[in-house]
């Protein structure tokens, strides 16, 4: 890991601060509740970057240490060095995990196959009609931008996005969003609504555009085709 990675991540130590007090401090004021924040936002990056198992109370000795001026208690090479081991065991247990995942997500889509209804593609999509459209309706290309109605889960039935939560559908390209969702449009005609499960390697994979969306994990859809912009120009 490199080390300006980790020592931005020492703002964390904010919020231990707190927990090695005898009292907790209000957040009252701006300063308190943005090193609040701050102190949330790094231990969520530590979260992400495999490092639950931080010694808070030594990462708050190092930042009481660097903001006093005091020398370092570490040695540089014995920091790097402690800096390369952390990194290989978050690697590791990213890997394991990963691994895991992946196993999980064959189990899952090999039996939601099976379910009554369920399409699976080539690609390993699926889906199933909940209401259809007209059957000579249009069907999007690539190309067009289209109205959708939409919420999307992980297969736990955590809401992760919803435009129907908002009330209010969204206007995309068909070509700018995840791959299910551009094989899963063009299939789909004007007034279908569908629910679709789409594979890991079909979203973002071993990424995530979100903390509440965990690496690997399959999305679950239930989406509508209101419209095709292009169709009313």
């Amino acid at each position: 890991m490199k080390r300006n990675l980790l020592a931005a991540s020492v703002a964390f130590s904010v919020i231990t601060l707190v927990g090695c007090s005898e009292k907790e401090p209000e957040l009252t004021t701006s300063i308190q509740q943005a090193s609040y924040g701050i102190g949330l936002n790094m231990g969520q990056s530590l979260l992400q970057d495999g490092l639950e198992n931080i010694d808070t109370q030594a990462l708050a000795l190092g930042m009481e240490d660097a903001l006093a001026g005091t020398e370092a208690r570490v040695s540089e090479k014995d920091l790097m060095a402690a800096f390369g081991e952390l990194q290989a065991q978050a690697e590791e247990r990213a890997s394991a995990e990963s691994t895991e995942q992946l196993e999980t997500n064959t189990a899952f889509l090999a039996e939601n196959a099976k379910r009554e209804g369920v399409i699976t593609t080539e690609s390993g999509l699926q889906y199933e009609v909940i209401e259809s459209g007209d059957a000579e309706g249009a069907q999007p290309k690539a190309s067009d931008v289209v109205s959708v109605h939409y919420e999307g889960k992980l297969t736990d039935g955590t809401v992760f996005d919803s435009s129907i939560s908002r009330g209010e559908p969204v206007d995309l390209p068909v070509s700018g969003v995840i791959p299910g969702w551009v094989e899963a449009l063009q299939l789909m005609r004007i007034g279908d609504k569908w629910k679709v499960t789409i594979p890991s390697d079909l979203a973002y994979g071993p990424g995530s555009p979100s903390p509440v969306i965990p690496p690997n994990s399959i999305l679950v859809f239930e989406m509508e085709l209101l419209g095709i912009q292009q169709d009313d120009e």
